[in-house]
């Protein structure tokens, strides 16, 4: 391990030397790319020169316990030992779990996609819960929400809701949720006050670059209508909406929510990318599963995750056994509970893997 982290640090200090080489500084692409390895390198190798500075303290603090020293100094130098001992102990295994394999695409943008699946408009409301919940979540993050798409219902909730999360790191604590939501409650509608289960479906995507994903022009067909939902006169007379069909994969993305065709073209093709990317990723990982599943789940959009049950005020994830008596904050967007466990569980199933 130390060997490794040494090698880090090593090529660290090389990134900083090519970061101040004026061919460098003048050719957009390695900039970027160098730029980018350093700031992944930083926690780790930080947290590894912490660890060599502590180890030499320790090792100064035993050899002054082989002097001669008063009570007093005796009694000081081994406690600065214990905590010392304490801290290398924290360190090394701060250092193991930045070692473990990272998903490259742990620091992008996300564009989520939120559906209403069983339930009729319970199905379509809950939708709305999730939107709101997630778009509450962010704003503690200190990340920005934007809608790509929107079919609302009459009651108040989402067939379906598309918007992108922009923010450092949203996907590798947004990933996690991926898959069914499943709602417990009495619609208002119900009389007899009988618990109804409804279901709304969950995407994550990470967001794609262009040298990602090569999406020729040729391979899109591109078509334009008047928008059908609410947003004023011009919205819906003017040819503004846009419907790309990606030909090769058959992926269709609608977006309306603009008054511009140009802008709405702009967000359908950020959501075309994703979901090109996203279809690519899957069918990787449906092959590697084959080998390995993690503890948190396969990724299946078709999973049942979580349960968010009102009559008991109560949130169950079920991939790793959590129940909370959280439902109202959850809901607020207080998830850091949830997704902190989710990803202590993962660290731990890859930790496990890594030593057998």
């Amino acid at each position: 391990m130390l060997e490794r982290l040494q090698s880090l640090e090593d090529r660290y200090d090389r990134l900083n030397e090519m970061l101040s080489d004026p061919e460098v500084i003048s050719d957009s692409k390695k900039l970027r790319e160098y730029s980018k390895e350093q700031s992944d390198l930083e926690e780790t190798v930080q947290a590894y020169r912490e660890y060599k500075s502590v180890v030499e303290q320790y090792k100064e603090a035993k050899a002054m316990l082989e002097e001669k020293l008063d009570n007093e100094m005796h009694e000081m130098v081994k406690e600065e030992i214990s905590e010392l001992g304490k801290q290398q102990t924290e360190l090394e295994a701060r250092l193991k779990v930045l070692l473990l394999p990272k998903d490259p695409n742990d620091d992008k943008n996300v564009i989520m996609e939120i559906r209403g699946a069983a339930g009729g408009d319970e199905a379509a409301l809950f939708a709305g819960d999730l939107y709101r919940m997630y778009s509450r979540f962010a704003e503690t993050q200190g990340w920005k929400t934007e809608v790509m798409e929107a079919n609302t219902t009459g009651v108040g909730g989402f067939k379906e809701v598309i918007f992108m999360i922009n923010g450092k790191g949203a996907y590798s604590k947004l990933k996690y949720e991926n898959g069914a939501h499943r709602v417990q409650r009495v619609p208002e509608t119900e009389s007899g006050g009988r618990i109804h289960t409804s279901t709304a479906t969950v995407a994550v995507l990470p967001e794609a670059e262009e040298v990602e994903v090569e999406v020729h022009d040729k391979d899109i067909r591109v078509d334009t209508f008047a928008s059908s939902g609410p947003g004023g006169q011009s919205v819906n007379t003017t040819m503004s909406a846009v419907r790309l069909t990606h030909l090769p994969t058959g992926i269709v993305v609608s977006c309306q929510d603009e008054k511009s065709q140009i802008k709405n073209k702009d967000k359908a093709m950020k959501v075309l990318r994703a979901r090109i990317y996203d279809k690519f990723q899957q069918e990787a990982q449906a092959e590697y599963s084959e080998n390995r599943k993690l503890a948190v789940g396969t990724g299946d959009r078709s999973e049942r995750i979580r349960t968010y049950n009102f009559p008991q005020s109560r949130v169950t994830d079920h991939r790793i056994g959590l129940t909370l008596q959280k439902l109202d904050q959850i809901l607020q967007g207080k998830l850091d509970e949830i997704i902190d466990a989710l990803i202590v569980e993962e660290q731990a199933d890859l930790m496990t893997k890594a030593d057998s």
